[in-house]
């Protein structure tokens, strides 16, 4: 698994064109220098792995375009050592800069292809989780809530009520809302009976499907 010069002159230059578009958390943007994104994609599209956009993989599933991985990480606001639940695993990309950010992430990946390759990447890569795990996502993860923080990688028609109810107070949610083109929203629990909401532009996400695959 090679990480070149080159490779990584491209990621300082994605990391410059992030910042005009406005990720100005230097955390975050450290850890996009850091994660070599072109690893967890096909290597047909090694020569596209730092542009800032989406690109399939397995399952017709995609890897999110850079822009978006950072805007969600930067809008979790977690710090060292929270513990991090992640709906959707997918390449393993966005759990390797949630890792690199010190977090204790719990990931979740209901395909079974992808989870197996994700799983073994991360670990071989050194960004591994606490846990990863295969299992439907839309139920989120009782066994080791409450979390600091949720991330979503897909879209939700409506916010599933199990993600809020397993926050801590003061946790975060980031989740793409919406059936067609979605809000990025965040919601954050203030006490139990209390939810604070706001939204943060429009994104197209594939939908947060049921059951294992």
């Amino acid at each position: 698994m090679i990480d070149s010069s080159k490779h990584q002159g491209q990621r300082k230059q994605l990391v410059n064109l992030l910042k005009d578009k406005g990720i100005n958390d230097n955390k975050v943007l450290n850890a996009i220098d850091k994660v070599p994104r072109h690893l967890f994609m096909d290597p047909a599209l090694e020569s596209y792995s730092y542009l800032d956009k989406a690109f399939p993989i397995a399952s017709g599933q995609t890897i999110s375009q850079p822009y978006t991985v950072a805007l969600q990480t930067q809008l979790l606001e977690v710090k060292r050592g929270e513990k991090v639940l992640e709906i959707g695993t997918g390449s393993g990309y966005q759990a390797a800069i949630l890792v690199n950010l010190g977090v204790k992430l719990y990931t979740l990946e209901r395909k079974q292809d992808l989870y197996k390759k994700a799983f073994r990447l991360l670990n071989n890569l050194g960004f591994k989780p606490k846990k990863t795990i295969f299992q439907d996502g839309t139920i989120g993860l009782a066994d080791y809530a409450p979390y600091d923080a949720i991330i979503v990688t897909a879209a939700a028609e409506t916010v599933p009520k199990v993600f809020l109810d397993q926050l801590s107070i003061g946790g975060r949610l980031v989740i793409p809302v919406g059936k067609n083109n979605q809000k990025m929203t965040r919601f954050t629990k203030i006490r139990e009976n209390r939810i604070k909401k706001e939204v943060f532009g429009n994104f197209r996400f594939v939908p947060l499907l049921k059951n294992k695959a």
